[in-house]
């Protein structure tokens, strides 16, 4: 049976793994799951529909899975948080369920859902509002608030206190600086900072960090290069790449396709 502190109120129709740990005056509401190897912590809430994968840390205060701050939300949408396997939520971090229907019954599949991937650290304080999409291995710092509907490529990281406007894009392995406003859409590998939020290069230490190569690096260099510094505007600096055979590089593929699908334009120099 799961470990649970007799303070704590556990409704019995939520399920928890054998080896569950529930701490002092905990609320579990019915519909969760928490997988095996997660620890709650003192004074945490875990909402209806929060699903929490292996080995998962919730800290003292933290909320997962509340209802969201949607004016849209009726209260009786059956929607979820799923947060994936060894994430750590520090204390008083909120992360807040979708707002839109669920379950495709047709399909088998969950939809409607803020998701947490793996490995993620959200510290202290960080917000997660409704229908985001947090990726693998991502660290929202303390104080990160997020609005609706941002997503978070893989392996980002967002520095403390940075405001994420609804329906922002930030990419894979980018690096962004404390205390920024982000309203615009962040690329991938790059260095994003200062007071009027600006590409600073690129994430070199954190491409690195995840083994790419020293060609892959100096070809994300250069088509950054292209896309900022050659006088061109974003669309022929694309086109570019392109016609320069880049685009067969799976990086620089990303990338472009990344700045072609961005609806909020990305950030300039």
């Amino acid at each position: 049976m799961p470990t649970i502190h007799p303070t704590a109120i556990v409704d019995p129709n939520a399920e928890l793994a054998q080896d569950v740990i529930v701490g002092p005056y905990v609320i579990i509401e019915g519909d969760v799951e928490i997988d095996e190897g997660s620890v709650i912590h003192h004074h945490a809430y875990i909402g209806k529909g929060a699903r929490l994968g292996k080995r998962c840390k919730v800290h003292h205060a933290a909320v997962v899975s509340n209802v969201p701050q949607d004016l849209k939300f009726k209260g009786t949408e059956k929607t979820y948080v799923i947060v994936g396997e060894d994430c750590t939520i520090r204390e008083f971090a909120t992360i807040h369920r979708a707002t839109e229907h669920a379950f495709d019954t047709n399909a088998g599949t969950l939809d409607g859902t803020t998701r947490i991937g793996r490995n993620c650290l959200v510290m202290a304080y960080a917000h997660v509002a409704h229908d985001c999409l947090v990726g693998d291995e991502v660290i929202l710092s303390n104080m990160v608030q997020m609005a609706g509907h941002v997503t978070i490529e893989p392996y980002a990281i967002i520095g403390g206190g940075c405001l994420i406007h609804q329906f922002s894009l930030i990419g894979t392995m980018s690096m962004v600086g404390g205390g920024s406003q982000i309203r615009k859409d962040i690329p991938p590998f790059a260095l994003i900072g200062g007071e009027s939020l600006r590409f600073s290069g690129i994430n070199k230490i954190g491409l690195q960090r995840h083994g790419k190569s020293p060609e892959t690096i100096a070809a994300i260099k250069s088509a950054y290069a292209t896309i900022y510094s050659s006088g061109l505007n974003f669309g022929d600096g694309i086109k570019k790449l392109s016609s320069d055979g880049m685009a067969s590089i799976p990086e620089i593929k990303h990338i472009i396709e990344f700045i072609q699908g961005s609806k909020r334009g990305i950030v300039g120099t």
